[in-house]
């Protein structure tokens, strides 16, 4: 702007002072210079007057934009400051603001999650401190030797808890089941409202604070039992003409086929295969001490006349009636394979498998994609299957059928210097088959098997055997409606296994599941007598020593803690 002024004014100075050019002009020209000298002078005052309006109108432009900004500005901040004012008049007038009530929701779930677990902790410490005071009663009892009083002691618990499953069903009519059994302790309105939350959400709780190790069981037993299967359709078929047992399918039994198991790792899937005689040949079962726990049995050989058959031109000769000299054209009978004297051996049982698996093994379609180990061990046949990342442990037992009931005698491993003729009492696969009857009846959200697995979980390092754990839930679920062991009672169920366990342990009587109870389903074949014999009692041992019986107490309390460390 200063550059095109100082142009114009030069321009204009070099108009009115201009140099003579000298004398030789004429009138007439200096005249026309003239003339031209006042044009221009006239056009340059156009020029400027034009320059002067313009930068008025930039000005006047510029100061408007300036103007419009700052308008906006100060609508903007009286507008902020209105919203604020009205703000305020509202919290004044509002004490219980919208700000205060979000903060109170957000905090809502943390204030109740507390709630929960303080309600929870102190039912399972009131818990904890009456077994430690039954511990002391009971240690005090056994230092003193005085039967009379430990007698008084029994009687007051049988008191407390005659029957516990009278107790659960009370409990079902709405009485609130405490897993101390100490109905003196109440409390009042807000811990009740408590109590209820904490039943209500105790499963969601559980399901986001415990990782339970929950495998792939059925694909597991889906494996397991097609590679049996496969193996006993090679049995039969390069057995046939022998007189070694004839191994049945086979049945699967144990945790992971009944639907639950605490380990994840070191995952055992056990299996039964039942064991039939080959022709010519009968299986005699000599059960002794009738009425005890997992009675012991002999499995006798008995040779049978086939005479009959072979009028019927088959190919076999009379074990009975035949020389010797004859009987070695073909294979030799049972008893001079497998048998020790008369009675079935299980060690050559157990060997005579495994060495066949082994060559079997090779005509499996399975041994293409998957790797076969045979692990040793005497009374079972033990073997890994792996393939990549997948590896299952696998322990085939034996068994010889009672009758055509589920009981079984077999060969699972037990004691150790138990004679090699000895089969055990087994009824792995009439509970197996329980858990099956419970599963295709109970609601498809069903909890059952998750209360047994956590608390068969809190087990390891304790003494209590998963065993009498799981027969008090199985007591459990022949009793309480199958309805109510979904995710919402998880809770209740929960203590009705602890209160059913700490009834069993004051009264030191836990019974049999299977033998003598009549609620067992008829679905399930069991010998003639077994419904009507007496119970046998699986804490025995801690009626006729005390010792056990406190340490069973401790381990009880040992129990409660390590449910409470899992909860909070």
């Amino acid at each position: 702007m200063l550059a095109t002024t100082f142009l114009l004014l030069l321009v204009q100075g070099l108009i009115q002072y201009p140099q003579r050019a000298g004398d030789g002009l004429d009138e007439a020209a200096r005249e026309r210079m003239q003339q031209r000298a006042e044009y221009l002078d006239q056009q340059m005052v156009q020029l400027i007057q034009e320059l002067e309006q313009r930068n008025l109108e930039h000005s006047a432009v510029a100061w408007g934009t300036l103007l419009v900004w700052q308008l906006w500005a100060v609508t903007g901040i009286l507008v902020l400051l209105l919203a604020l004012w009205f703000g305020l008049h509202k919290i004044r007038r509002d004490p219980n603001n919208s700000g205060h009530k979000e903060r109170s929701s957000s905090n809502l779930p943390e204030e109740e999650e507390e709630g929960h677990n303080v309600v929870a902790k102190k039912e399972i410490e009131s818990d904890h401190a009456n077994v430690e005071e039954d511990n002391k009663d009971g240690s005090e009892e056994g230092s003193n030797g005085d039967a009379k009083a430990e007698s008084n002691a029994g009687n007051e618990a049988k008191e407390g808890c005659d029957d516990p499953k009278e107790e659960v069903n009370n409990d079902e009519k709405g009485e609130e089941v405490n897993a101390a059994g100490n109905e003196e302790d109440k409390h009042d309105a807000n811990e009740e409202d408590d109590g209820y939350n904490v039943q209500r959400n105790l499963g969601s709780l559980l399901e986001e604070r415990i990782q339970l190790p929950v495998p792939d069981l059925d694909k597991g037993c889906s494996i397991i039992t097609d590679l049996m299967d496969e193996l006993t359709h090679i049995f039969g078929r390069g057995l046939s003409n022998s007189f070694y047992p004839v191994p049945q399918q086979a049945i699967g039994v144990g945790s992971a086929f009944e639907g639950w198991s605490p380990h994840a790792q070191d995952l055992v899937y056990h299996v039964l295969v039942p064991l039939s005689p080959p022709p010519g040949h009968a299986f005699h079962l000599e059960l002794d001490a009738a009425g005890v726990l997992q009675r012991n049995c002999c499995v006798r050989v008995e040779l049978l006349c086939t005479c009959a058959r072979e009028q019927l031109r088959e190919d076999m000769l009379c074990f009975l009636h035949h020389s010797e000299e004859e009987l070695r054209k073909q294979d030799p009978s049972l008893l001079h394979t497998l048998c020790t004297g008369t009675y079935l051996d299980v060690e050559k049982t157990v060997h005579w498998f495994c060495r066949f698996v082994r060559k079997a093994w090779l005509l499996l379609p399975q041994s293409r994609h998957w790797r076969l180990v045979l692990q040793p061990s005497s009374r079972s046949c033990k073997f890994q299957l792996s393939r990549d990342q997948e590896s299952f442990m696998v322990e085939v037992i034996f068994g010889v059928r009672q009758g055509d009931s589920d009981i079984f005698v077999g060969s699972q491993p037990t004691q150790v210097g138990i004679p090699s003729t000895t089969w055990l009492e087994t009824y792995a696969v009439a509970e197996a088959k329980f858990f099956r009857h419970i599963s295709r009846q109970a609601p498809r959200d069903s909890w059952h098997c998750r209360c047994l697995q956590l608390l068969s979980r809190i087990l390891v390092g304790v003494g209590f055997s998963s065993y009498a754990l799981k027969t008090v839930v199985m007591h459990l679920l022949s009793t309480v409606p199958l309805t109510q062991w979904c995710r919402k009672d998880f809770r209740r169920r929960m203590m009705d296994t602890l209160k059913y366990l700490r009834c069993s342990l004051d009264t030191k009587q836990l019974n049999h599941f299977v033998i003598g109870n009549q609620r067992f389903p008829v679905e399930i074949s069991l010998p003639s007598d077994f419904r009507v014999a007496e119970a046998p009692n699986l804490f025995q041992h801690l009626a006729s020593n005390p010792d056990a019986h406190l340490k069973a107490m401790q381990e009880y309390v040992h129990l409660l803690d390590q449910l409470k460390q899992m909860l909070f």
